[in-house]
């Protein structure tokens, strides 16, 4: 059996769809906003929310933008499992959140869990694959490095940046912007992205 390309959908990650379940239900509760209402603010179907909220959908990339965004609140605070003084994630562990059709994911290595306002995540790009995001909040800020391949990214209105491996990019967030794979093989960067100080930072 020929092995299966890497950047292929990862199967239903149980871990992490329970803890989307139990950040969705605290953050639903903290914000002080009905089922009804969050399902009706982020666009997403009903069925769908309340699956992801019972843990029975590990949810896509697309879903936790819709969340965060309609919770007002920054994307890894929903995948943050807690806080320790030392944590070690295994390469056997990890947990992949993908777009729905696969050419696109991206892997929390320490997200969003408390005072400190950054995420740091792994990100893989299908071949040739152009992944359009939406603008983060206000001041909000992403440097990016790549590890493998050549990606170019497009910031706004000016001219597409292209990056080979090594070459890394620092840009403010808050404009829509793309990452796009110019090669034939997975393209690997490796993520972080900053946020203006919150009041309600580490409350959640």
């Amino acid at each position: 059996m020929p092995k299966e390309p890497e950047y292929r959908r990862p199967a239903a990650d149980n871990a992490l769809a329970a803890t989307v379940a139990d950040r969705l239900k605290k953050l639903i509760a903290k914000n002080g906003r009905s089922f009804e209402r969050l399902a009706d603010l982020s666009g997403i179907d009903p069925k769908d929310l309340l699956g992801i909220e019972r843990g029975a959908i590990t949810p896509t990339i697309n879903h936790l933008w819709r969340i965060a965004h309609a919770l007002g609140i920054p994307f890894g605070s929903l995948v943050a499992a807690g806080t320790r003084d030392v944590r070690v994630i295994r390469s056997d562990q990890r947990h992949s959140v993908a777009s729905h059709d696969g050419n696109f994911q991206t892997r929390p290595l320490f997200p969003y869990s408390g005072p400190r306002a950054a995420e740091f995540y792994e990100v893989v790009l299908a071949p040739h694959h152009r992944q359009s995001v939406e603008a983060h909040a206000p001041g909000t800020k992403e440097n990016l490095v790549v590890s493998k391949g050549a990606v170019e990214v497009s910031i706004g209105r000016e001219a597409p940046q292209t990056l080979e491996e090594g070459d890394a990019i620092d840009f403010l967030a808050d404009v829509p912007h793309s990452y796009r794979n110019l090669g034939s093989v997975p393209a690997i960067v490796y993520l972080v992205m900053s946020y203006e100080p919150c009041p309600c930072d580490g409350s959640a």
